[in-house]
């Protein structure tokens, strides 16, 4: 516990035109890695667009360590097929909640990240305080695949008797 920051919720929203792996379409999954911690999302059936509005939640000791998260296609008889992969850095999120932004106004931009050769980002992502919360939406586009696009958003948990940020 002394060795925790906090935790970070991963909301994974939704793929935008993933890959088509079965005859006419797909069955995606997410999975997301970080050090040795794995969590996936439920399987879509059938669906190239699918919406999982799924909260995966990660143990965050280390902030350096980047973020995979990879689409695979659940195929019954045979190993599932992957359907792209990307990462992501947590360092901009984490320092805009150092920030310690308080009584400002909903919507309020904390900062921004370009896509860069760096990141997967598919256009700019703003980290923004809602509701009491500091919130980071992204769009990563695919790499090693034809086509796709996964939608995601973080937010910080703090935890009592965790190190902290």
């Amino acid at each position: 516990m002394e060795h925790l920051l906090g935790l970070l919720r991963i909301r994974i929203q939704r793929g935008i035109n993933l890959a088509v792996r079965d005859v006419r379409s797909s069955d995606p999954y997410v999975v997301i890695k970080m050090g040795k911690q794995k969590l996936k999302t439920r399987v879509v059936k059938k669906n190239v667009n699918p919406e999982w509005n799924e909260d995966l939640t990660l143990s965050i000791s280390d902030s350096s360590l980047p973020i995979h998260i990879a689409v695979y296609d659940k195929d019954t008889f045979t190993l599932d097929d992957k359907m792209g992969d990307a990462e992501f850095e947590i360092g901009p999120f984490l320092e805009a909640i150092r920030m310690r932004l308080e009584g400002v106004q909903n919507g309020t931009v904390a900062a921004r990240v370009q896509p860069s050769r760096e990141n997967c980002l598919s256009e700019e992502s703003s980290i923004i305080y809602n509701n009491g919360h500091i919130i980071q939406n992204m769009c990563l586009r695919l790499r090693n695949v034809e086509s796709g696009e996964v939608e995601l958003q973080l937010q910080w948990i703090d935890i009592p008797g965790s190190r902290g940020l």
